[in-house]
């Protein structure tokens, strides 16, 4: 276990450290003074407060990459349809429906030729 007092008094010292080294507008949430003698008087919980709350990081830091939701699945490109008016639409919709009924009366008298045979 000194192991683990050594750790907890050398994050205790760099935090000390760097709240002695950082200018009042780089401190969140209180006064220089009072982060050093929150990080006195409770070492370990005080430096990670200290790390979390009352420091500003610089917005240039590396940071650790989150994954972007592009970067998991692009979404497909949206297909770009050429403006029809409602009666062309509708002129389309019969030509489909007069094919799919040729196509039924062919399949049918497929059916018809081979079960008469």
């Amino acid at each position: 276990m000194p192991f683990l007092g050594l750790v907890i008094l050398g994050v205790m010292v760099f935090a000390l450290v760097d709240i002695i080294r950082r200018e009042e507008f780089q401190v969140k949430h209180l006064p220089k003074t009072m982060w050093l003698i929150v990080v006195i008087l409770l070492p370990l919980i005080g430096s990670v407060l200290w790390f979390t709350l009352g420091r500003v990081y610089p917005e240039d830091a590396p940071r650790m990459p989150r994954p972007s939701p592009r970067a998991t699945a692009a979404p497909p490109a949206p297909v770009r349809r050429e403006e029809r008016t409602t009666e062309r639409q509708i002129a389309d919709l019969e030509r489909e429906i007069e094919q799919d009924v040729r196509r039924r009366e062919m399949d049918r008298q497929r059916r018809d030729q081979r079960s008469a045979d």
